[in-house]
């Protein structure tokens, strides 16, 4: 299902609180505006079903604005045996890129072998890597040697460096992702509404009728009376599910073992070039990524269990060391805490196996589970971005299956490409180079008519991108603007925090509301504190 790339649409905010407040049933209710959530409603509303998506914070406010920005099949996974999700991945990671070539795009990865058995054993791997995309591949994977490593990777430690195999995958911007997924949805019908918070769900006769919601800016309160809830709330999907166990009696098991991954972001001077750095296993197993993103270098991730599930999780002190550490012990020159521009935390919602107490949370499988409650709510957690699309469809055809749902066409989202979306032939920029109006796609040039086109902000922000994220796409605080509408936050804190006054001037004009710019301020140097 193909077609033009629909305009940019205004996302007034009164005219959605009134299509809320509206009376009537909608076939399809999610909660949660992460990437999950977001490709459920996309994939209903291509259906033609009538849709409504509530999120409490802003879309891609979680998980899903905090990925380590790889789209990728899992060579982990494949370690591990796992080549069903293997397959899967490296099949939706081709349509992904096809979809939204403006967001995401093939990278190139090296590893490089400080031992002679490391380039063969990894290379082979990676070779039935290869043999798994098929047609899907991005690109072969080669053996270098020791001079063709260090071009890939000129920082790299020379020191007995014998080699290095190179393969492909893919990277993107996760939260202006799930952005197109949310405006592509509402372009097909669809309602969502960000900082609108489900607080309960109703039942009828024992079955699930509907959420109850609320407006978080004027406390206003709907009730949206639904044939089918899905409960897409990622690590906090056992919230919802303990409401719904409640209310019909029923004890519930907690389904989520939460991991976090954190990232350091440097400047790209630690490792220029157009490659990037994986070790596939450190000192303590874990894998090390060095990732060219938006003009600056990622760093990460650890995998560290934790019991509590907060909205902004900040890192140990621990985690921060290890990824110094390791880095210490593959690029010449090794970051500091000084020269660390942005620190940011994800939690990830792992499903716990049955009497599992998931205290190594490297070993629990990536994959999604989607469940149907005795009162027909559906929940779906697990999962990776990679595999966003393939995981709604699934939750659709359990849907279609448990009878909350009528049957209909499927694959449509296979060839839908989302808004923003360049025409096949137009010349697509890095997303590892500085951000800027490319990532804006085929809406360049609406943006480039907004007021304040040319007034530059800092770090590849200028006025017209600040209304732009007003009118068309959903920000509401200064936060949303320089968190995930730009990704300055994650690039930049510092530089974030100084611009926050102007965004939040420029948002206010155009909003009438409250920017929270005070807020932003302590969020800012929070993602900062832990390496000062």
């Amino acid at each position: 299902m193909s077609g033009a790339t629909p305009l940019a649409a205004p996302t007034r905010r009164e005219e959605l609180l009134a299509r809320l407040a509206a009376p009537g049933t909608w076939d399809l209710a999610v909660v949660g505006g992460g990437a999950t959530g977001l490709g459920v409603a996309l994939d209903a509303a291509a259906r033609g079903l009538s849709v409504v998506l509530v999120e409490s914070h802003d879309f891609a406010k979680g998980t899903s604005s905090r990925a380590t920005k790889l789209l990728h099949g899992g060579v982990r996974y494949l370690a591990q045996g796992n080549i069903a999700l293997v397959r899967e991945a490296l099949h939706e990671r081709t349509t992904l890129l096809r979809n939204a070539p403006h967001l995401a795009q093939p990278l190139p990865f090296v590893m490089p072998s400080y031992r002679h058995w490391e380039t063969p054993f990894y290379g082979l791997g990676l070779k039935v890597y290869d043999g798994l995309a098929g047609r899907a591949g991005l690109g072969a994977t080669e053996f270098l040697g020791r001079r063709q490593t260090l071009a890939c990777l000129p920082t790299a430690r020379g020191d007995g460096l014998k080699g290095g195999v190179k393969y492909w995958d893919a990277q993107f911007d996760d939260a202006r992702l799930a952005l197109a997924l949310a405006r592509t949805a509402a372009s097909r019908g669809a309602l969502v509404v960000n900082y609108c918070a489900a607080t309960g769900l109703l039942h009828e006769q024992g079955r699930v009728s509907g959420v109850a919601c609320r407006d978080m800016e004027s406390g206003r309160a709907f009730e949206l009376r639904a044939r089918c809830v899905v409960n897409a709330t990622g690590v906090w999907v056992d919230a919802l599910r303990r409401q719904d166990g409640a209310a019909i009696g029923r004890a519930v098991e907690s389904m989520v073992a939460p991991s976090q991954g954190v990232h350091l972001v440097v400047d790209r001077e630690f490792l220029p070039g157009d490659h990037a750095l994986l070790v596939p296993k450190t000192a303590d197993g874990r894998v090390l990524f060095g990732v060219p993103w938006l003009g600056k270098l990622i760093l990460g991730t650890t995998d560290t269990p934790r019991t509590d599930l907060p909205q902004e999780p900040r890192p140990f002190a621990a985690e921060l060391d290890f990824i110094l550490s390791e880095s210490a012990r593959y690029l010449v020159r090794a970051p500091r805490r000084e020269d660390v521009r942005s620190v940011w935390v994800g939690l990830r919602p792992l499903v716990r196996p049955v009497g599992d107490d998931a205290e190594r949370t490297q070993a629990i499988s990536r994959e999604h589970t989607v469940l149907v409650s005795k009162s027909g709510l559906v929940t779906v957690t697990g999962g990776k971005w990679t595999t966003y699309r393939a995981m709604a469809e699934d939750v659709l055809d359990k849907c279609v299956r448990a009878g909350l749902l009528p049957t209909g066409p499927t694959g449509l989202t296979r060839e839908l490409r989302l808004v923003g979306a360049p025409g096949r032939e137009a010349a697509v920029h890095p997303i590892a180079a500085a951000p800027g109006p490319h990532l804006y796609g085929s809406e360049a040039g609406q943006l480039a008519q907004l007021p304040g086109r040319e007034h530059q902000l800092g770090g590849g922000l200028s006025e017209a991108m600040v209304r732009f994220a007003a009118r068309h796409e959903y920000a509401r605080t200064v936060e949303d603007v320089l968190a995930r509408r730009s990704r300055l936050l994650f690039l930049d804190a510092a530089l974030a925090a100084a611009l926050g006054p102007q965004v939040a001037a420029i948002l206010q004009a155009e909003t009438g509301a409250d920017p929270q710019a005070a807020a932003f301020a302590e969020l800012a140097a929070s993602y900062l504190r832990e390496v000062r």
